[in-house]
């Protein structure tokens, strides 16, 4: 498990038990969804496309605070080892923020600050 946790550091911030069950589970995504808000932060669940009940296709995270959602800027596809599919989410994350930051800024120009403040997920 020392192993895994070096290759994934998040998997350091779960239990023992939940870290047995992850690894044990993670070759079937949907499983895993019930620990996501364990290893990511504000992060409830991930929305699949149920292609392959097994190997799903991410295409976006719903956030446990509230009630908001955010769209992938492109699809992800679980597979291979659950430390590096979650590697892989994180990246997926961070280029989608980035994106909506982007596009975010160039609505605040366009509709000023007050409508600007609802219109994408904080």
């Amino acid at each position: 498990m020392a192993e895994k946790c070096k290759c994934f550091p998040r998997f350091y911030f779960t239990s023992s038990s939940d870290l047995l069950d992850i690894l044990s589970n993670g070759s079937t995504p949907t499983k895993i969804m019930k620990f996501m808000s364990k290893i990511f932060q504000a992060i409830e669940n991930l929305k699949l496309k149920d292609e392959d009940k097994d190997r799903p296709t991410a295409i976006g995270m719903h956030t446990n605070v509230g009630i908001e959602y955010v769209e992938f800027s492109s699809d992800l596809k679980l597979m291979g080892k659950v430390e590096n599919y979650l590697q892989e989410v994180i990246n997926t994350m961070r280029f989608s923020l980035r994106d909506v930051g982007v596009a975010s800024l160039k609505r605040l120009a366009q509709h000023g600050k007050e409508k600007w403040l609802t219109m994408d997920p904080a």
